[in-house]
């Protein structure tokens, strides 16, 4: 779907990419700590976290190439690159937030 291209999207654009960064910083936090036992993880995270970055580079490849070839502005484009990682990283933060620390006892 083509965007307009406004004296915004790069703005909005921009405000996606730092979400994004910041949503990735929390996953791997919650995933180093789950390494390290503090936090209570399943021991699939580990795989899983390698197994989601090819099928989420595609999407993201796809969805930008589908905008471009739309004809919508740079920033257009880059959001819909985006938005497929967006929807990864916070589908990770909330379900990986939701687990809480692993309580140790001495």
């Amino acid at each position: 779907m083509a965007q307009r291209n406004t004296s915004l999207a790069s703005f909005h654009a921009g405000m996606d990419f730092w979400r994004i960064a910041v949503e990735a910083q929390a996953v791997i936090a919650f995933r180093m700590a789950g390494m390290m036992g503090l936090w209570a993880t399943k021991p699939q995270e580990m795989t899983r976290m390698i197994e989601e970055k090819p099928t989420a580079m595609l999407d993201a490849w796809c969805a930008a190439s589908s905008a471009f070839m739309a004809g919508a502005a740079p920033a257009g484009v880059m959001r819909a690159g985006m938005k497929p990682i967006g929807v990864k990283t916070a589908a990770n933060a909330r379900r990986l937030g939701k687990l809480g620390p692993r309580l140790i006892s001495g």
